[in-house]
């Protein structure tokens, strides 16, 4: 099997970073020389990173000490609309899946993904189960999904009785390579769901290719990567049917939820039909087939209506961290940065770096030193083929080295420029003997 191949995924030239006052100062970007890689252009995008933070700016927990108590790995950014809409829902009573707030979710959030449809779900996972109901996946049929990414993904395929099919990620990327997944195609295959990780999109036109090729359906797992684009185009537009989750860690949030989108009419009302217990409007309680409880409540939707009327400001505020952490970070040799290829616009859901043996250290040992200093973090995904559900003796190198290697940075919303400063000298001064 091919380990992957980097001219998928190159990166973009490196460029200047601005960054708010009385922070980290303006520096350049540089590739390879000291650390192995960097968020470039961002600038372009990103705002002044100035404070959003809670009232006052105190992120103390009770028990906690510090300036800033512990630093999460990610805290969601609930706006002023969210106490006003969840509240009335309680007064009018409409709390369960019925009411305004679903269906005007529902067309907010597949507009902003450029496609008509959308099906709310009760959360990611029942997205992605949800699609491959649609699409008929069943047993004796195999789903390809890369090895790097969290078990949702790969338990949404057991769900049917389908076979999980592991490819390898590309290393630039990080998310799945084609040339993996053309070597692994057979009469069998059915579908393939690639994976924006950590908000990086997936190169999908090679996949989309081999799809078509092969009469085979695409479902992109978009659950960390609201907003982000390829080639100009958004996420969850790009294969038949996409899947987000509205975890409370994730861009925007409604405590738990899902949504497929589709620009295909017809497995939408299919969606919204099994999604309902597969029941039929008339007469009262007849279910031709068996159908699932996977709905959004009304309450959940009120926040995610109020969420997206942030999103355009979470997005701005989580590329200029990502230019934040880039530019101090690239100066610190024995990192690699989280990728940007050239083709992408990624929304940076985890600021993510590799920690290489040039480090000094082990990733768990800088892990350990960033909690001491009052930083939380999150390794990468175990991935697949190391998890006893889904072991394989095949080695997928990428995704092993990745997974062995990969820390999650501190990447909420309201994170300050003089936080992502404290952090990246703090992994600095982290650094082991050349």
């Amino acid at each position: 099997m091919a380990a992957g191949r980097r001219s998928q995924g190159r990166r973009r030239d490196p460029c200047p970073a601005r960054l708010g006052p009385g922070a980290l100062s303006d520096r350049a970007w540089g590739v390879g020389a000291q650390g192995e890689g960097c968020a470039p252009r961002l600038a372009r995008v990103a705002p002044e990173l100035g404070e959003i933070g809670p009232p006052g700016g105190d992120y103390r927990r009770p028990g906690q000490t510090g300036r800033w108590g512990v630093i999460p790995v990610y805290e969601p950014f609930l706006g002023v609309r969210v106490r006003q809409y969840v509240l009335d829902c309680v007064e009018s009573g409409w709390v369960s899946s019925l009411g305004q707030y679903v269906p005007r979710f529902e067309a907010e959030f597949s507009r902003f993904c450029g496609v008509p449809y959308g099906i709310a779900t009760s959360n990611g996972t029942t997205a992605l189960h949800l699609a491959l109901a649609v699409l008929g996946i069943k047993p004796g049929d195999e789903v390809i999904v890369p090895a790097l990414t969290f078990v949702a993904t790969a338990n949404a395929v057991a769900y049917t009785g389908a076979s999980v099919v592991l490819a390898d990620v590309d290393p630039a990327t990080w998310t799945l390579d084609p040339e993996s997944v053309r070597q692994l195609i057979t009469p069998r295959t059915r579908a393939i769901i690639p994976v924006h990780l950590y908000g990086h999109p997936c190169d999908m036109d090679p996949i989309v290719a081999l799809a078509r090729q092969h009469g085979l359906r695409v479902v992109e797992d978009a659950a960390e990567a609201h907003g982000a684009r390829y080639r100009g185009r958004p996420v969850g537009s790009l294969g038949d049917l996409g899947c987000f989750s509205f975890y409370g860690n994730k861009i925007i949030t409604t405590g738990e939820g899902g949504m497929v989108v589709t620009a295909n009419r017809e497995w939408a009302e299919r969606a919204a039909f099994l999604r309902d217990h597969a029941m039929v409007k008339a007469p009262h309680y007849y279910h031709p087939e068996i159908g699932f409880n996977y709905r959004m409540t009304n309450i959940q939707a009120a926040i995610g209506c109020a969420q997206m009327e942030e999103i355009a400001t979470v997005l701005e505020r989580k590329r200029a961290i990502a230019a934040a952490y880039c530019a101090g970070l690239c100066p610190i040799p024995g990192l690699t940065l989280a990728p940007q290829a050239d083709w992408a616009e990624s929304v940076f859901w985890m600021y993510s770096v590799l920690v290489e043996p040039s480090f000094g250290k082990e990733r768990e040992a800088v892990c350990e030193g960033l909690r001491a200093a009052g930083i939380d973090t999150r390794p990468f995904f175990v991935p697949l083929h190391e998890l006893p559900p889904y072991r394989r003796a095949d080695p997928l190198p990428i995704a092993s080295r990745l997974g062995a290697t990969g820390i999650n940075l501190p990447s909420g919303p309201a994170l300050t420029s003089e936080q992502v400063e404290f952090i990246c000298r703090s992994l600095a001064a982290l650094r082991g003997p050349a």
